[in-house]
């Protein structure tokens, strides 16, 4: 073990997290001990997970409103000076910022949103570990099919009786989110 890594500490805080962290870099590495905790075992986990994840939404609906006002103008020239030949371009590109945006932090190395940082939460894999951008593009897709339409909605209501407060796109990409904040103590 190099003097840059350090032990997660076991005695401390009991939890659900093994392994070793770089003071200097913002990817810790760690999964699950044995199974994946839920809010009988680790509440701190989970506690407030679903109210904050309302409220990081909303910020980055608002971050991404700031793309789309940021970029429509420059999509509108585009098509004008097309005479709106690559209007259809355009309306691609509308429609993955906000999918573009959401993988991108997810699978980066923060692994949250701005709004999930904000609200101190974290997207997990299953097992503990760290999404990619190939994961986190799923989470996404189906976090959109779940959001655009009315029967999927029902997914979102699933967080409410899962003890891991994951949602149907959660569940579906393997992922979970958790407080980031109990995540650094460990």
């Amino acid at each position: 073990m190099s003097d840059k890594s350090v032990p997660v500490p076991t005695g401390a805080a009991p939890g659900p997290f093994s392994g070793h962290f770089n003071k200097e870099s913002t990817r810790r590495s760690f999964a699950w001990q044995e199974l994946p905790p839920d809010e009988t075992h680790d509440p701190e986990l989970f506690r407030g997970v679903i109210v904050r994840r309302i409220m990081a939404y909303l910020i980055d609906f608002l971050i991404v409103v700031g793309l789309y006002i940021v970029v429509t103008p420059v999509l509108w020239l585009v098509s004008l000076l097309t005479l709106g030949l690559l209007a259809p371009l355009s309306v691609i590109i509308a429609t993955l910022i906000p999918m573009a945006y959401h993988t991108a932090t997810i699978g980066g190395p923060r692994n949250a949103t701005v709004g999930q940082l904000i609200m101190r939460l974290e997207v997990r894999r299953w097992d503990g570990g760290r999404p990619g951008y190939v994961q986190a593009g799923v989470q996404t897709i189906l976090f959109y099919l779940s959001l655009g339409s009315g029967i999927l909605l029902l997914g979102f209501l699933l967080a409410l009786f899962d003890a891991r407060r994951r949602c149907l796109h959660d569940l579906l990409s393997g992922t979970v989110l958790v407080n980031s904040d109990r995540v650094d103590i460990l």
